[in-house]
């Protein structure tokens, strides 16, 4: 049989074809724009998403035997808002993840109703990305829309409700709307209140790997589908993701080096960090995890290519920088503001240490290591809770570097486990579908059937011993220049 994953991201859908060992037939990505219509505004247009999912569909099932899809399953970027209307038309566009224009609302959830209120709720504090600020912001500078609005969900399940007609999300992704109890696995009503929304404007909530309908019918005769495709709730990026490389059940850790960076550890049983640096979210798999996240990881890297040096030859500008753990230049890697473990929505990027004699590579390698420094912060807030992480998993589009997983390898002082299959969130959207459909008994069994791990990058001492000292220095920039932002 034929498994679809979709994933959702920020700049692209990516949809994938798998068969029931694991194999991938083929990969369509469809791009669509983002908008920035204000200083740290994100926003697209959820009806972008949607036409071109169905455009990478028709082009993916070229070639496939209709007969043989059984079922499909999402996986999408968290956090965004999107709002429909009675007539379920969107009533403005989608508000992202990693859009900050909610910073006056956070401080409003942490400071006025305290951050111990909100965690009690939820397991979590507020963050400027997170769904509940953005609802508050609406109600605040667009009233007349916050009237209209009818129904609230995430991106993903925007996709889900227009092939199936089912208004739900999952666990893993209703985690960071900041509305959900996340150790009881139901929506907070003291939320609600506080965010001014009733019940019925929210999905209903599953397991990622439920199924939750079937293709529409008329969806169904113009993909030249057989109906009874099941449609399963999904997951967000980050937990389809850890699903897509075998991360799931107790104590296991994914890195993801995609637009965002995730530290990602999976844990069968319920857990927070008192601090809340980590986000304490459920997981695709039917369980929990805890997660930092770091707004902007590879998007630096793209950033700096194109933006700045103005190519596309990543490779090349790679190639020639070998003196690893000898840079003398830092970055902070936070274009878009920062999440884990600071939760500064106005921090800013900056180099640091530059000097005559500073190259174009120094740079290169500098935004490359100030990545990963940054995901070794949350790396180490989960050290702090006796999360023994000796090795992780690696997804994204920075995961295809050789260099930056030797990076991350001494940075981190871990082994770097690759898998033969790097799709990520549409790898993981793929095998929650089969699950729905029977396929496998649980997420564990089919990741434990499907995901293969074909290389190990191993960390060098040396190399070790020369990034401690660069990441030690790293910790003192970000509180020494705090002040500096707006």
């Amino acid at each position: 049989m034929i498994y679809i994953g979709i994933d959702l991201g920020t700049s692209a859908v990516k949809l994938l074809a798998m068969d029931e060992k694991g194999v991938i037939r083929k990969i369509v990505t469809k791009e669509y724009p983002l908008y920035f219509p204000r200083p740290g505004w994100s926003q697209q247009n959820p009806a972008d998403w949607y036409n071109q999912a169905i455009d990478g569909l028709k082009e993916l099932l070229t070639g496939i035997p209709a007969s043989e899809v059984a079922g499909i399953g999402a996986g999408g970027q968290m956090h965004g808002l999107v709002v429909l209307d009675k007539h379920d038309e969107v009533v403005r566009p989608a508000i992202l993840w990693n859009d900050g224009r909610a910073g006056k609302q956070t401080v409003f959830l942490n400071k006025t109703i305290g951050k111990e209120k909100i965690a009690c709720c939820t397991a979590n504090i507020a963050f400027a990305g997170f769904t509940a600020p953005k609802i508050l912001w609406l109600k605040e500078n667009e009233p007349d829309n916050f009237q209209r609005v009818e129904k609230v969900m995430l991106p993903k399940d925007y996709i889900t409700y227009k092939l199936s007609g089912s208004f739900c999300t999952d666990y893993s992704d209703a985690s960071g709307t900041l509305l959900l109890d996340v150790e009881h696995k139901c929506w907070s009503q003291e939320m609600l209140e506080i965010c001014g929304i009733r019940r019925e404007q929210l999905p209903d909530l599953y397991e990622s790997y439920e199924a939750v309908g079937v293709l529409r019918p008329e969806l169904a005769e113009m993909l030249g589908l057989p109906p009874g495709i099941k449609i399963v709730a999904g997951a967000g990026d980050n937990a389809a993701a850890a699903v897509g490389t075998g991360t799931v059940g107790e104590g296991h850790c994914n890195i993801s080096l995609g637009t965002s960076g995730t530290v990602f550890i999976s844990s069968k049983n319920f857990r927070v960090d008192s601090h809340h640096a980590l986000h304490a979210f459920g997981h695709a798999d039917g369980h929990y995890h805890l997660m930092g996240c770091m707004l902007s990881a590879a998007s630096c890297n793209k950033w700096w290519m194109e933006e700045i040096l103005g190519t596309g030859n990543y490779a090349g500008e790679q190639a020639g920088i070998s003196a690893l753990g000898e840079n003398q230049v830092f970055f902070l890697p936070y274009l878009m503001g920062e999440r884990s473990p600071h939760n500064d929505p106005s921090a800013r990027a900056m180099f640091i240490g530059m000097s005559m004699d500073t190259a174009r590579r120094d740079m290169t390698q500098a935004v490359m290591e100030g990545v990963i420094f940054g995901l070794r912060d949350s790396v180490e807030v989960a050290r702090g809770l006796g999360i023994e992480i000796a090795r992780t998993k690696i997804c994204g589009g920075g995961a295809k570097s050789p260099l930056w997983k030797k990076i991350a390898a001494n940075i981190l002082n871990m082994d770097i486990e690759v898998a033969e299959t790097e799709e990520g969130p549409g790898y993981g959207g793929a095998i929650l579908a089969a699950v729905g459909c029977g396929e496998f008994q649980s997420v564990e069994c089919a990741a434990e059937k499907l995901v293969k791990i074909v290389d190990i990058v191993k960390p060098e001492p040396e190399l070790v011993k020369k990034y401690e000292e660069k990441y030690e220095k790293f910790k003192k920039y970000y509180p020494a220049v705090k002040s500096l932002f707006p």
